[in-house]
């Protein structure tokens, strides 16, 4: 092996060396005690008191004396804030306050209603009354009206299916995106109206 060559195996074996150390150490997404390489930490006490900016080793000291945790809650403010807490108290907490936010948080479906240029009246009506269905239960709503072979060169004469069926929907939803040819087809979202 030349000496380019060692070079960068060597580096490369502390590079590894490095992430593998770096990755030993970590516990979690946070940065907790002695991870915390920052000069200076803005520091929130026990009680949720501002502590304000200090050295990270005298809070770290603060954390050590109140028998808890210095976890860095805010990496990425100048300077980054740090927190002295429980931290197993504080992973908890956390955990169950992104679980009531997911209960509370709803859904929108995409459903999907097609239609043919050549539909007759009943059938739009059918289709009419699926989307109200979906629309009444809080879902959008996607209009896709397809054309097919020789269909394709009277594309500009059946965006009327389309406005029809937005204007039979108007008492319960608002149109979300206007009709929009998409290759061979033309869509339109519907939303429930607020």
């Amino acid at each position: 092996m030349d000496s380019k060559a060692v070079r960068f195996f060597c580096a490369y074996k502390q590079s590894q060396k490095k992430v593998f150390l770096w990755e030993g150490k970590t516990i979690s997404d946070l940065f907790i005690n002695e991870q915390i390489r920052d000069r200076e930490v803005r520091v929130i006490g026990v009680d949720g008191e501002q502590l304000g900016v200090m050295p990270t080793r005298d809070a770290m000291r603060l954390a050590e004396e109140a028998g808890v945790d210095l976890v860095k809650i805010a990496p990425t403010a100048k300077p980054p804030v740090c927190k002295i807490v429980d931290y197993g108290k504080f992973k908890y907490e956390q955990a169950r306050k992104d679980k009531e936010a997911k209960k509370k948080q709803k859904i929108v479906e995409i459903k999907e209603i097609r239609l043919s240029p050549n539909i007759d009246t009943n059938d739009l009506n059918t289709k009419v009354n699926a989307a109200r269905k979906f629309i009444s239960k809080g879902d959008r709503v996607k209009v896709t009206l397809r054309f097919r072979g020789r269909e394709m060169a009277h594309m500009n004469t059946s965006k009327h299916i389309l406005d029809d069926f937005a204007e039979a929907l108007s008492d319960i939803a608002v149109m979300d995106k206007a009709p929009k040819v998409e290759g061979r087809s033309m869509t339109m979202f519907l939303a429930e109206k607020r």
